[in-house]
């Protein structure tokens, strides 16, 4: 079955960086399109960026352009998210997801970013 397995996640200062991965199972991990989202206390879950199948094609949320950067290696099954210049907003568990045929996330990774 589908296995999403999220890490990199931790406590760091505002301005610091980070790197998400996730590595994924029981798929055909090179022909999905693969998301992220995040969840702030008390707040819904929130879209962040998204990959094509072959990493060609990026979007993000407003709030992240330019901070952060989504990649993939397909050849082993891994989703990335490289996190820059953070802030105390950017505090959350993160999330990665298949996105189709039926949405499928990860258990999370928490990033707390606190002074």
């Amino acid at each position: 079955q589908v296995q999403l397995v999220e890490s990199g996640g931790g406590l760091v200062q505002p301005g610091e960086s980070l790197r998400l991965s996730c590595a994924a199972s029981g798929f055909t991990f090179g022909m999905a399109t693969m998301s992220w989202f995040r969840q702030a206390p008390g707040k819904d879950i929130e879209w962040v960026s998204t990959i094509n199948n072959d990493g060609g094609t990026t979007t993000y949320t407003n709030s992240v352009k330019g901070r952060f950067t989504v990649s993939r290696d397909n050849a082993n099954n891994m989703l990335y998210l490289h996190m820059n210049r953070l802030d105390i907003r950017d505090t959350a568990v993160y999330y990665c997801q298949k996105d189709r045929p039926i949405p499928i996330r990860g258990q999370g990774t928490q990033v707390t970013v606190s002074s």
